[in-house]
C-alpha cells in the first residue's frame, strides 16, 4: 500500500523543553522540526511513497588527566540528518551534516537514486500508523536532560581530585592510566510521512579512573567509573578514585589455578554482558537469519525458574529510557522473562515482518532491561557459592551465537568457604549459554546501573575453568 504524507497529528515535543535546553544547542528544537518537515516535503515532491528522517544536534567536552597533568581536552559539536525513502518496497538511505536547503534537497535525491536501483524487499516500509507514538499528552517526563555547566578548569579539577584520592589509598598504587571527565548533551527530532514527529533533549555525564598497583613483574590494573543523566548522581570523584585503587590493589599476587569445574559468579559490572548475550540471541536479526541458539524459543524456559526480567522504557533518568524506538513506535512496559520463560523477542518493524510477527518497539535495542534482584548481596552470593570463582574481568569475544558456546579469558578471585582467598589471572571460563542461563542459581541485589541492562551479580552453578 502506498503511504500518504500527513501532518494532521500533533507533533510530540519534549515535555521538559526549556530555555536552558534551547540555548545550549546550535539549533533550536523548532529548527530541527522544520528541517524534518522540509526533508519530508522534498521526499514527497521527489516521488517517494514514504519517508523517515532523523535530525540531531549535540555537543560535549572530555578531559583526561594522568599523574596530575592534563593529557587531553576535547570538544565536539555534532549535527546530522539521516534520511530513508521508500519507492514502494525499495529503500534508499543517505545522510548529511549540512543543514542548508541545498544539502537537504541533494540528500533526499541521493536516497531516491539509491532506492531506484535497490531490489524490492517485501518487508521494507514504515511501521503501522497505529503503533506510532503520536500523542504526547499522556507521556511522563522522563527527566533525561540535565545540563552540566562545567568549565574546563572545573573538569580538570574533578579528574585531579579523583586521581589524587586513588594514589592516596596505598603506596603500592604506583601509576595511573588516567582519570577522565566527559559531558555530552544532545537533542533530536524523528519524523515520518505517517504524521509522526517526536524528539527531546538528553544528557549523559561520565567520570572514570584507571589505576596501576605494584611494581616490576607484579603489576595489576583496574578501574572504576560512574555514568548518569544528572551529574549530581555520578557521586564523589574521591570515592571513584579510591574504588579504582582498591580494585587494583586487590589483584596483586594473582596466580593461575588448576583446571576445574566450579560455580562462577559474574560480578555486577560483567553480569550485564551475559544479559546482553541473551538480548542478542532473541533479537529479530539473529532470529530471522536463524543465527541464534534461541530460535523458536518463545514461551519456552530459557532461564532458571527464579529469573524475572522486565523492560521499563519510561524510567525517570534511565540511561536507555525513551518514548519511542528508532522506528517511531511507542514503547511500553513489558515482561520479557517470567519464571524463566521467554515472553517476547526484541523486534523492529522490519524484523517483525520477517518473522510474521508484530514489532515490540525495540528498533535500536532494548530499553532499561531490569533483572529482578534476589535478597543476597555479593557477599551473600559468595557464601551461597562456597567454593568457586568470582570473575571481575572478561577478555576476548568468544561467543558463538549459533551454538551458544561461550569461552572468554578471565581474571578474578578464588573463593573457599564463601570467602575470597586469592586473586586469579590467566584463566579461561567456558560453557554454553543455553546451560548457563538455565543454571543461574542466584541474582545479587548489588545492582549497578551503567547502561541499558540493570542487573546485580549472577551466580552460575557450574562452568569449566581452564588454568594451569
Amino acid at each position: 500500500m502506498i503511504a500518504t504524507f500527513a501532518f494532521g497529528h500533533r507533533p510530540m515535543s519534549p515535555p521538559a523543553a526549556s530555555a536552558v535546553h534551547q540555548s545550549r544547542f546550535s539549533h533550536g528544537f523548532d529548527t530541527l522540526q522544520q528541517l524534518a518537515r522540509d526533508v519530508l516535503a522534498h521526499a514527497e515532491k521527489g516521488g517517494a511513497s514514504a519517508c523517515e528522517v532523523d535530525v540531531s544536534d549535540g555537543f560535549g567536552q572530555s578531559v583526561t588527566v594522568r599523574r596530575g597533568e592534563v593529557e587531553t581536552i576535547e570538544y565536539n559539536r555534532d549535527k546530522a540528518i539521516a534520511v530513508a525513502v521508500y519507492l514502494g518496497q525499495r529503500k534508499g538511505q543517505a545522510s548529511t551534516s549540512d543543514f542548508s536547503s541545498t544539502a537537504l534537497r541533494e540528500t533526499v535525491e541521493a536516497a531516491l537514486n539509491i532506492a531506484r536501483f535497490t531490489a524490492a524487499d517485501p518487508c521494507a516500509g514504515l511501521p503501522d500508523a497505529g503503533l506510532l507514538a503520536i500523542d504526547s499528552q499522556s507521556l511522563p517526563d522522563l527527566d533525561l536532560y540535565h545540563p552540566w555547566l562545567l568549565s574546563v578548569e572545573a573538569a580538570v579539577d574533578l579528574a585531579q581530585r579523583c586521581e589524587r584520592a586513588a594514589f592516596a589509598v596505598d603506596p603500592r598504587v604506583s601509576n595511573s592510566e588516567g582519570a577522565s571527565v566527559s559531558s555530552q548533551e544532545g537533542h533530536f527530532v524523528s519524523a515520518n510521512s505517517l504524521g509522526f514527529m517526536g524528539g527531546y533533549p538528553t544528557s549523559r555525564h561520565y567520570l572514570s579512573c584507571s589505576m596501576i598497583a605494584g611494581k616490576d613483574e607484579n603489576m595489576q590494573r583496574d578501574d572504576w567509573y560512574s555514568i548518569a543523566r544528572d551529574a549530581q548522581a555520578i557521586g564523589s570523584p574521591e570515592l571513584i578514585g579510591e574504588r579504582a585503587a582498591q580494585r587494583a590493589l586487590a589483584r596483586l599476587g594473582a596466580r593461575k589455578i588448576k583446571t576445574c569445574k566450579v560455580p562462577v559468579i559474574f560480578e555486577a559490572p560483567l553480569a550485564s554482558s551475559l544479559i546482553g548475550n541473551f538480548v542478542h540471541a532473541v533479537s529479530g536479526g539473529s532470529l530471522y537469519r536463524k543465527t541464534s541458539f534461541l530460535v523458536d524459543s518463545l514461551g519456552k524456559r530459557v532461564f532458571a525458574r527464579k529469573m524475572q526480567i522486565s523492560e521499563r522504557p519510561h524510567l525517570a533518568r534511565g540511561l536507555a529510557s525513551g518514548y519511542f524506538d528508532s522506528d517511531g513506535v511507542a514503547t511500553h512496559d513489558r515482561e520479557v522473562i517470567v519464571d524463566g520463560k521467554l515472553q517476547g523477542y526484541f523486534l523492529s518493524a522490519y524484523t517483525a515482518r520477517k518473522l510474521a510477527m508484530q514489532t515490540t518497539g525495540n528498533a535500536g535495542g532494548c530499553h532499561n532491561l531490569v533483572v529482578h534482584p534476589g535478597k543476597r548481596n555479593l557477599s551473600g552470593l559468595l557464601k551461597k557459592m562456597g567454593r568457586g570463582l568470582l570473575v571481575t574481568e572478561l577478555l576476548g569475544h568468544g561467543v558463538n551465537y549459533v551454538t551458544g558456546d561461550y569461552s572468554r579469558g578471565a581474571a578474578g578471585f578464588w573463593v573457599e568457604g564463601g570467602e575470597i582467598v586469592h586473586p586469579v589471572e590467566e584463566i579461561t571460563i567456558a560453557g554454553n549459554l543455553r546451560d548457563m542461563f538455565r543454571n543461574i542459581a542466584g541474582v545479587g541485589n548489588d545492582v549497578l546501573v551503567r547502561g541499558s541492562k540493570q542487573v546485580g551479580s549472577l551466580l552460575v552453578e557450574q562452568m569449566k575453568v581452564a588454568g594451569a
